[in-house]
């Protein structure tokens, strides 16, 4: 007996073949950035050490940090814009959801640095 309540929806796909080269190359894309990007983030964390690189050149780990902040922010948001498929709406309507997100990111990254800071001259006195 067959059910007639279980409804099979790739048969209802009519995608042209342009169509799935298409998307078939956004999906490589996105893998090959999404890859890349992390990709980059795990050499930096595996070739440059902290204390080898904290007191000889201090300025190079306050970069390495905000570089990772920034990659990651870079992730999430690619990650946002295709995953979640904000990227095919509206301009206005992609402001309206990621301002607030932004907003609350940047207070985040303000809180942990500044923490961060306090809890260093802290460890100093």
């Amino acid at each position: 007996m067959e059910r007639d309540d279980i409804i099979e929806y790739s048969l209802h796909a009519h995608h042209s073949a342009e169509e799935g080269v298409k998307i078939r190359k956004k999906i490589y894309f996105v893998t090959a950035l999404l890859s890349i990007i992390t990709i980059v983030e795990v050499v930096v964390g595996v070739f440059i050490s902290r204390s080898a690189n904290e007191f000889a050149n201090p300025g190079l780990w306050t970069s390495i940090k905000i570089g990772y902040i920034a990659l990651t922010l870079i992730k999430a948001g690619y990650i946002v814009l295709v995953f979640m498929h904000l990227g095919e709406e509206r301009k206005h309507f992609k402001w309206m959801i990621l301002a607030p997100y932004i907003m609350f990111l940047l207070y985040l990254i303000f809180i942990a640095l500044y923490e961060a800071v306090a809890v260093g001259h802290g460890m100093t006195l």
